[in-house]
């Protein structure tokens, strides 16, 4: 990492404790693997319970315009404070590719038609690997983190997940583009059906990016919570259903 990576990696980071300050218990720990340095946050306290690994939405990817950003590293804290408020021992909050940390291989297909590559797939893969070191895993996705952690599960059968819980979710990119006419993510991978795991799938009342149909379209009823009154990216005081 050059000088100037190096400057901006610092700014990041303090722009970044300045919208989520640490919470207590956890350590800022970024993996680094063959391609990306993935920014991740973990408390683990107890070998014996599994962990919860939350990974982060597609962020600040476009802008209000719909052209790509620059940095996809997310604006919003919704996912941070629900790692914040979950009490198990074992937690852990992932940014996806390219976010608070910009990799010397981050471009921007990395955050628009490539966000679920085979290559960034299997950086997400890596770094979950690495903090569970075979522990039982909840994977928790939000929004387009829901397809990069069905993905992980649907390749990796070696990661002992447990559990696999959406909040918002892309579960199935193709459906999702052409709902809404946008271009096709041609460099991504995508699921045709869901990964056989037990599941849970929360959706927002009111969502308007991920609309409920959507996720009806791939997932069965018995699997789907409703939030009343929710939206995509505020859920208000939503507790999820660990099998812990």
């Amino acid at each position: 990492m050059g000088f100037l990576r190096i400057f901006l990696f610092v700014l990041l980071l303090s722009g970044c404790t300045a919208i989520w300050r640490t919470p207590a218990g956890f350590r800022y720990t970024p993996f680094t693997g063959d391609e990306y340095t993935i920014a991740l946050w973990q408390k683990i306290s107890d070998t014996d319970s599994p962990i919860h690994i939350y990974i982060e939405g597609d962020g600040h990817a476009f802008n209000g315009r719909g052209m790509p950003t620059g940095d996809p590293t997310p604006r919003g804290t919704f996912l941070r404070d629900l790692v914040a408020s979950d009490t198990s021992p074992n937690v852990v909050y992932m940014a996806r590719p390219c976010q608070y940390i910009m990799s010397d291989k981050c471009g921007v297909s990395d955050w628009t038609d490539g966000r679920f590559s085979p290559h960034i797939i299997e950086s997400v893969a890596s770094a979950i690997k690495s903090v569970s070191h075979g522990m039982p895993v909840i994977l928790v996705g939000y929004s387009g983190g829901a397809m990069v952690s069905g993905l992980v599960i649907e390749t990796h059968p070696e990661i002992n997940v447990v559990q696999w819980i959406t909040i918002a979710g892309v579960l199935n990119h193709s459906e999702w583009t052409q709902y809404f006419g946008d271009s096709p993510l041609n460099k991504s991978l995508d699921m045709t059906r869901l990964p056989n795991v037990p599941q849970l799938h929360y959706v927002a009342q009111n969502d308007e990016t991920v609309p409920i149909e959507l996720t009806k379209k791939m997932a069965r009823d018995s699997d789907i919570i409703i939030v009343p009154n929710a939206t995509h990216d505020d859920f208000g005081n939503l507790k999820l259903n660990f099998m812990n």
